[in-house]
């Protein structure tokens, strides 16, 4: 079995090297040490450099340091004893203190007017719509030949999403409130190296970030504005996905600053990884499904909100993630997730996944929960028009 250095070896390792090193005699000194410890001169090498595998004693350090302990591996003698073990790691990401960051460049963002609310018929108050947004995925490319579910860039995404928002609040009925659920993964990746933060899973991306960043911003923004033609007061949630960490922190706190002249908009911009919204006795949680099973969900939000759990008499959580209709019912609360419009990528093509592909708008009476709903298909789109239409003029955001 290969010998391993302890931590009282490892120390010695180092203040010898380093004494040899001031002495002038680092000439053949880490062979020598290799060979004084039973080791590899590669080992030697790695601890002075500063990269031999660190102990569990050290974790408290690291902690502090702003890391966190994402695994280990162990090495036990014949009588089940710890002889070893490797901590793996990784950065801490914190949430609070990215939203901080993200808060100070959008402070100087030039505020949008407010829309112009001019009902045909007067909003209903017991009525609230729920656009829930499936995993958007601006910056996703798909190529028919290979993926066989048709072409989908920038233009097209951006098409499909305010298409199917301006038919879905034009069939909606005139309800006061309505709540845009961005359930997740609002854009395909993160940065310009286009893999997912968690996993660096490479991700098939179309064109420049900053050009995705623009799309997929002044297409919410026009689902917003078109969600304040029919509704008195709009409530948005940008719920962070798997392949957004980062983007959607970006987006709701952006959206918070440019509708900040419409009293009409409240944009929920807490970075936390679960939103709720109550309307009388209905109460919403909003997840993008990566984190929490969509099981563990009823019992989240009894813990989360209790006093509304209390209250309430039709609870519901929407999700994303897994691009399906998917529907549970566990502990009195119905746990619901959306299909998105976005094409599937070559990956997804190659594991055989086949969802279909819709947008819909739910209707909840304060009293009686759900009582309709809306769905606008991809298939609908294209029979209308939206992927041959003629690309409209857009405001530069």
């Amino acid at each position: 079995m290969k010998k391993q250095i302890t931590i009282a070896q490892r120390a010695e390792i180092l203040k010898a090297y380093h004494e040899a090193v001031a002495d002038g005699r680092r000439y053949n000194f880490v062979n020598n040490l290799a060979e004084k410890y039973g080791v590899s001169r590669w080992t030697i090498q790695n601890i002075v450099n500063g990269k031999h595998r660190v102990n569990a004693e050290a974790e408290q350090r690291l902690t502090e340091e702003g890391m966190f302990i994402k695994g280990r591996s162990v090495l036990l003698d014949k009588d089940g004893k710890v002889k070893l073990q490797w901590v793996k790691t990784d950065k801490k990401f914190d949430h609070e203190a990215m939203k901080a960051v993200i808060d100070d460049l959008c402070e100087a963002v030039p505020k949008l007017p407010p829309v112009k609310f001019a009902p045909i018929q007067k909003p209903n108050a017991d009525l609230l719509t729920v656009y829930p947004m499936g995993d958007p995925h601006f910056g996703l490319y798909s190529w028919d030949e290979e993926t066989e579910t048709g072409d989908f860039d920038l233009e097209i995404a951006e098409r499909d999403l305010c298409e199917a928002m301006e038919r879905l609040v034009g069939s909606a009925p005139p309800t006061e409130h309505a709540l845009i659920c961005n359930l997740g993964d609002f854009f395909e990746a993160d940065s310009m190296e286009g893999v997912t933060m968690r996993s660096r899973h490479k991700l098939d991306t179309d064109s420049r970030w900053l050009k995705v960043l623009r799309t997929g911003i002044r297409a919410l923004i026009r689902c917003i504005e078109a969600a304040l033609t029919k509704h008195k007061q709009v409530t948005v949630i940008c719920a962070i996905g798997n392949h957004d960490d980062h983007s959607a922190m970006f987006l709701m706190t952006l959206l918070s600053h440019l509708f900040e002249k419409e009293q009409r908009v409240k944009i929920l911009d807490a970075p936390t990884i679960k939103h709720y919204y109550r309307h009388g006795k209905v109460l919403i949680g909003v997840h993008h499904g990566h984190t929490i099973k969509m099981a563990d969900l009823p019992m989240q939000m009894a813990n989360d909100r209790k006093e509304d759990w209390g209250e309430t008499d039709h609870k519901y959580w929407w999700t994303g993630h897994i691009h399906q209709d998917r529907k549970i019912e566990k502990d009195g609360v119905l746990i619901e997730s959306a299909r998105t419009l976005a094409a599937r990528n070559a990956w997804a093509a190659q594991m055989g996944y086949r969802s279909g592909r819709d947008a819909k708008a739910v209707i909840y009476h304060k009293d009686f929960g759900e009582i309709e709903r809306h769905t606008v298909s991809v298939d609908m789109l294209r029979a209308l028009g939206s992927a041959t239409g003629k690309k409209k003029k857009r405001n530069k955001v």
